[in-house]
């Protein structure tokens, strides 16, 4: 009982120290991407036809923090990963631990790859959009904090949802989920996408099919990912238990 507790005190010790070095991490970029900050506002509202007004000083401290903040999550998802890795690499074969390892970067570029298709494609698009339901209607006048939290919105979801094929691959490693399961889902995420695509577009058939099809592709991939690491997992399987049985 003694040998349990101090074992579960050392995993605990372990985790904390794990979760303190992602949070200095993330402090780490925050600092950074504070210190360049004026340079990815810049670069941010480059192509924007409209002056950003502020309604109050502590307005573009927000935006600062804003901007420091997402710039250091997509910098520290990679330090988050290897962290747990570290913290679960004990109870993993060298196998497994060299699989698990490489989806540290591939993380990071699925994050940053979402990004891109948020603030690349479907920003513009919705931007244009509501530009011209306002067309001689209304005068047009942004806030810093609003369009900020317009960008964010569109763009911060599919970082992360980019990632779902990544995550589908690694559950499907250790055993939590199947292909089988993911069919008999589809019906359930496909209509979560499409309300997802719905919510974050304007109501626009065009945009709501621009952003749905992807979603759906990546849905479409994260099964056939699945199929691929379920037959190679038996297979890996299957051999290690030839090669017991021809040892024994």
């Amino acid at each position: 009982m003694k040998n349990q507790e101090m074992l579960f005190v050392e995993h605990l010790g372990e985790l904390r120290k794990r979760i303190l070095i992602t949070l200095g991490a993330f402090l780490l970029f925050f600092c950074a991407g504070f210190y360049y900050v004026e340079e990815i506002y810049n670069w941010l509202v480059r192509d924007l036809d409209h002056k950003l007004a502020i309604l109050g000083p502590s307005d573009i401290l927000w935006i600062y923090f804003v901007i420091s903040g997402v710039a250091a999550l997509a910098f520290t998802i990679p330090v988050a990963a290897h962290q747990t890795w570290m913290f679960v690499k004990p109870a993993l074969g060298k196998r497994e631990q060299r699989i698990t390892l490489s989806y540290i970067p591939a993380l990071f570029l699925l994050f940053l790859s979402g990004l891109s298709f948020g603030y690349f494609i479907v920003y513009p698009m919705v931007l244009q959009f509501l530009m011209k339901l306002s067309e001689g209607h209304f005068e047009v006048f942004f806030t810093s904090e609003k369009y900020f939290s317009f960008v964010l919105n569109l763009t911060l979801p599919f970082g992360f949802l980019f990632e779902i094929p990544l995550i589908v691959m690694f559950l499907t490693s250790i055993g939590i989920i199947n292909p089988e399961m993911l069919k008999k889902s589809r019906k359930i995420a496909y209509f979560g996408l499409i309300l997802v695509s719905i919510t974050i577009t304007p109501p626009d058939f065009v945009s709501d099919f621009l952003v749905t099809i992807p979603l759906l592709l990546l849905y479409e991939v994260s099964i056939s990912i699945s199929r691929i690491m379920y037959k190679k997992k038996h297979r890996n399987q299957h051999l290690k238990a030839v090669e017991t049985e021809k040892a024994s």
